[in-house]
């Protein structure tokens, strides 16, 4: 692959994300009880996802007809083919709906199915992230890298509830009281795309959550990579896309996490 290609990609995902970015805010509390559906229980899709996706789609498509997609609401191709998009159009849907002022568009970039490239956009704070395999982190086009700190009891970590599995509420607080009694405060924001960015960015050492869906991690992921950071499944390995179960963080607390929660997932097998 050619550094022209790379940055035509890269460029065309940045577009996409702005553009969507821009429906989003333009529609930030105007929406009606008839905008928002139910698509299972506690998870809910409004108009503005739809059309967030739809934009995004439209533009990666215009220039690269050929590629497929796995998005959130629309489309989920198998992952046939060279290249493959990996979309979620407005992570944080709930805090959106509620406006509450944390949610992003999530733009991943597979290619032989590995991640090669991903773009998480703010648009409330206009802050842009992205990474392309082998070339660093970015904020703003400005260099990032993750959090220096090596003491557990120093470091912020974010979190996600288990809202789509609440049969796991025990297991889970279990696990939070586990690393909650040892780090200096844990954040839950509602975006995981955006807890991923703060990761690479430095402004939080870790992360865990459990039954993510691939769009939720998979341009967050490449972003702490490229900062320097590492990102596993609850057995330390790297089937986080699949299982959706993730433990991320710089390299130094993210092992210090997984251990904390393996103590209490011990026999979640991710496979």
């Amino acid at each position: 692959m050619t550094d022209t290609l790379l940055n035509e990609l890269l460029k065309t995902a940045v577009s996409a994300a702005r553009l969507a970015g821009d429906i989003i805010i333009k529609n930030l509390g105007h929406l009606s009880k008839e905008d928002v559906q139910t698509k299972q229980a506690f998870d809910f899709v409004t108009k503005v996802d739809r059309w967030s996706e739809a934009v995004i789609m439209q533009t990666i498509r215009e220039k690269f007809p050929s590629h497929r997609f796995l998005t959130e609401e629309t489309l989920k191709q198998e992952d046939t083919g060279d290249y493959r998009w990996i979309i979620d159009p407005l992570d944080g849907t709930t805090n959106f709906i509620h406006g509450y002022p944390m949610f992003s568009v999530s733009i991943a970039l597979e290619y032989k199915s590995e991640i090669i490239m991903g773009v998480v956009f703010d648009p409330l704070k206009d802050e842009l992230f992205h990474a392309v395999k082998g070339g660093g982190s970015y904020l703003n086009n400005h260099t990032i890298s993750g959090s220096a700190t090596t003491d557990l009891g120093r470091s912020l970590v974010a979190t996600g509830f288990p809202f789509r599995s609440k049969e796991m509420i025990d297991q889970y607080l279990r696990a939070f009281k586990n690393i909650f009694l040892e780090v200096s405060d844990i954040r839950r924001a509602g975006s995981a795309a955006l807890d991923l960015a703060y990761i690479a960015a430095g402004r939080l050492e870790g992360f865990f959550e459990l039954n993510l869906s691939p769009w939720d991690i998979a341009a967050g992921s490449i972003l702490i990579t490229e900062a320097g950071g590492a990102i596993t499944d609850f057995g330390g390995g790297n089937t986080y896309l699949s299982t959706g179960n993730v433990v991320a963080g710089n390299k130094e607390m993210q092992g210090e996490i997984l251990a904390k929660v393996q103590q209490v997932f011990r026999g979640m097998v991710d496979k």
